[in-house]
């Protein structure tokens, strides 16, 4: 990107995020919304363009020469649409088509945000140096990206690696997808807490029933917590295992929300791995935890469209 900088949005069911990134990753100015998720399909087009409008005030914006976008998905990059499931508003709606009029006609990018998220894990982050990996989002919902063969692998749709709507309960809940027993169903923060509250675990005073508050309660000994973080760890594991034998990959990144329990979830993940990833081309398959931090979307959605410009 050398001197040109990249106005990059993630988009996902609880905010909406923009920045304008460059050549080093750097992120130089900063914009941000809550997603408007329960309101409709033009409430929530007026928080990105709020954000937008936002950075075109910055003295930098006459740099910029793409957008690139990073949204929860599923995502249609093909037809520039996006339908994501946290968002019931957004149903086929033409994101790259409106964003284009409201930055002016400048080009744009649309990937799934686990797919922007790998971007940049692989170009910045603890995927880097790795030629066949896979990154994974955990939190409000549950998404990736694959690496293979040393570069991005979007799918031509945008989607491809999107191991939260991997089956892995043949008989499990439905999911809001419209499958059934999905990792996200089981191992996305709001699950999480669903199932530690179903099975008796009780917040603290403060009443704090989030997935983080469950992690806290972990790191006390809690059963209920600690059974609940277990099982969200065995259903990452079944999707990562799945994944490596169908396609090679040598390490998976996890990021997101949820990963921030640290090792209340990765170590029964890694456990639960050596129970799935019985093959010997997958025995080497290491787990590391997400080094891009909360940046990661957007950072991704910068180099996708940087390089594709």
């Amino acid at each position: 990107m050398q001197s040109d900088l990249v106005a990059a949005l993630d988009i996902g069911g609880t905010k909406i995020a923009a920045a304008l990134v460059d050549g080093g990753g750097g992120l130089l100015a900063r914009a941000q919304r809550p997603t408007p998720a329960r309101e409709g399909a033009e409430a929530v087009m007026g928080a990105v363009g709020e954000v937008l409008a936002e950075l075109s005030g910055s003295p930098m914006w006459g740099r910029v020469t793409a957008v690139g976008i990073g949204s929860a998905g599923p995502v249609d990059a093909s037809a520039g649409t996006v339908s994501p499931v946290n968002v019931p508003g957004w149903r086929d709606f033409p994101l790259v088509e409106r964003v284009g009029e409201a930055v002016g006609g400048l080009p744009v990018e649309l990937v799934g945000d686990g797919v922007a998220m790998t971007a940049a894990e692989h170009w910045l982050g603890a995927a880097r140096g790795h030629d066949n990996a896979l990154c994974m989002v955990v939190s409000t919902g549950v998404g990736g990206g694959l690496v293979l063969g040393g570069r991005l692998h979007p799918g031509p749709t945008g989607n491809a690696g999107h191991i939260g709507h991997v089956s892995v309960e043949l008989d499990g809940d439905p999911c809001p997808c419209g499958s059934y027993g999905c990792v996200e169903r089981i191992a996305s923060g709001p699950n999480i807490a669903r199932r530690a509250l179903e099975n008796g675990w009780l917040p603290g005073p403060d009443g704090d029933v989030s997935a983080a508050a469950v992690a806290a309660a972990a790191r006390t000994g809690d059963r209920i917590a600690l059974a609940s973080y277990g099982r969200a760890a065995q259903a990452l594991a079944a999707g990562i295992a799945a994944t490596a034998v169908l396609v090679e990959i040598d390490i998976a990144v996890i990021g997101g929300g949820v990963a921030g329990a640290g090792d209340i979830l990765l170590a029964p993940l890694r456990r639960a791995l050596d129970w799935y990833a019985t093959l010997s081309f997958v025995r080497r398959l290491t787990v590391a935890p997400a080094l891009m931090g909360a940046d990661a979307g957007l950072v991704g959605a910068a180099a996708v469209a940087a390089r594709r410009v």
